[in-house]
């Protein structure tokens, strides 16, 4: 066996492991092991290039990288990942009623009442108000929405 052959055979390990941790997050979804599967292959490039490298500092150059991926994920990726979302509060169904005008249909009284708000029933929060009356949300807290009389 050549010298080339051999370092690849080092390198087999590191890009075994690096294979199991990435498809070990398609099955597992949270990110944390595809960056550290990426380290993982990383390292398996760093044994083709410094072959003979001991195991040891093989552990610890894994550990740094898996830990610098894993905070580049945390501090630039995922924040920048976060900003592109064209609808932000696509899962968050209070929030998006924040402006609207909806009817009451259970008095506000001692300031909690139920609206109706499309084809449901919500509780809500805020000054009194007969049946029938126009209020505007405010606010969500919970499950509750916070009103005032519409204008």
């Amino acid at each position: 066996m050549g010298p080339v052959f051999s370092n690849l055979i080092d390198s087999y390990g590191w890009w075994l492991l690096a294979l199991g941790l990435i498809a070990a997050e398609l099955i597992a979804p949270g990110y944390f092991l595809l960056w550290i599967g990426l380290a993982a292959a990383v390292m398996g490039i760093i044994m083709l290039v410094f072959p003979g490298m001991p195991f040891l500092a093989q552990a610890i150059v894994f550990a740094a990288l898996a830990l610098a991926l894993c905070v580049v994920y945390w501090k630039f990726i995922r924040p920048a990942a976060e900003l592109r979302n064209d609808q932000p509060l696509l899962n968050r169904k209070g929030d998006r009623m924040i402006g609207r005008r909806v009817m009451v249909v259970e008095p506000i009284v001692n300031g909690r009442g139920k609206v109706k708000v499309g084809d449901s029933v919500w509780l809500v929060e805020g000054a009194d108000c007969a049946v029938g009356s126009l209020v505007e949300v405010v606010g969500v807290q919970g499950v509750t929405l916070k009103v005032v009389a519409a204008a």
